[in-house]
């Protein structure tokens, strides 16, 4: 079941086109990674989802029926990339009135606060002021927020940033723990490394355009280039062959493209003909950092010289 689905999505500022006829689903207790550069209009979808603004045409469905901020918002957790907590207040008072305000009772609100500051060890934190925070702490904290009231839609816009590792990892356990109770994420970042170790499937926004949806190793399959490691010490004079091209050849290990008349396994036979000692021999998919440059570069080229009506 998809819990949310965005059909024909426009939103435009002026003369800009921040969403520009995007669709996609999302579909319950998924990690979704929202990818695009800075100015590719992933806040302004992010904003829509939320109720924060309304799009220009278009149609949002939420959980099966089409999407009313006033009520469907009590189900949605978001966690901006822009610190929004108030620097004044303590701590503890702080995630209990933003509790209630999502509708949680006193008592709800205290049993929740105290799991999640034990989780991510704050309990000594009660009578801070944000004022006195770190970035890694303020971050802490507005993860919990975010999530206090147990939504059915989590969304997160860059939710490590200023994370050490140790929280960053203990963050990625908690949005795991999230969806594997029930939970979607929408999991929006810069950092691909982080996209592939989390998310299950990816939309690719660039210039309000969506220019790539699938899964993780979907995409990687379609965007590999028939490039394999051989852990191995091979002769140059045995590189020569017209099935294989040499892309980088080291001591003890290469890598080559096959040509795209002839396979993996006629490679190999090939090395093993030669009496070359193999130790290992794997194809080298695309890393997802590789292919967002690629698709970036390739659409903002595209439509640089699209003539102009």
């Amino acid at each position: 079941m998809n819990i949310l689905a965005l059909h024909e999505l426009k939103k435009y500022f002026a003369t800009q086109k921040a969403v520009d006829n995007i669709s996609f689903n999302i579909s319950e207790g998924s990690i979704f990674g929202l990818l695009g550069p800075n100015g590719a209009g992933k806040t302004t979808l992010l904003r829509m989802i939320t109720g924060i603004f309304y799009p220009d045409s278009g149609e949002i469905i939420f959980n099966g029926k089409k999407f009313d901020p006033l009520n469907d918002t009590i189900n949605i957790g978001y966690m901006p990339e822009e610190r929004g907590l108030y620097k004044k207040m303590k701590i503890g008072e702080q995630v209990l009135y933003l509790a209630r305000l999502k509708g949680m009772s006193k008592s709800d609100a205290m049993s929740q606060i105290k799991k999640w500051f034990v989780k991510l060890e704050m309990e000594s934190w009660w009578d801070k002021k944000v004022e006195d925070l770190s970035k890694g702490m303020s971050q802490k904290l507005q993860f919990v927020t975010t999530v206090i009231h147990q939504p059915r839609l989590i969304i997160l816009d860059e939710p490590f940033s200023g994370l050490d590792p140790v929280n960053a990892n203990l963050i990625k356990d908690e949005i795991f723990n999230l969806a594997k109770n029930g939970s979607t994420i929408i999991f929006s970042t810069h950092r691909m490394e982080q996209v592939e170790e989390i998310c299950d499937h990816i939309v690719l926004v660039n210039k309000g355009k969506k220019i790539l949806d699938g899964t993780i190793s979907n995409v990687k399959q379609e965007f590999k280039e028939n490039i394999y490691r051989v852990g191995a010490a091979i002769s140059p004079e045995l590189l020569t062959k017209e099935m294989f091209e040499v892309v980088k050849h080291q001591p003890d290990q290469l890598l080559l493209k096959l040509n795209n008349q002839h396979t993996s396994n006629e490679v190999l036979q090939y090395l093993l003909q030669q009496g070359v000692s193999i130790q290992s021999f794997n194809e080298v998919l695309p890393s997802l950092n590789d292919i967002f440059l690629k698709l970036v570069e390739d659409n903002s080229a595209t439509r640089k010289f699209q003539p102009v009506n």
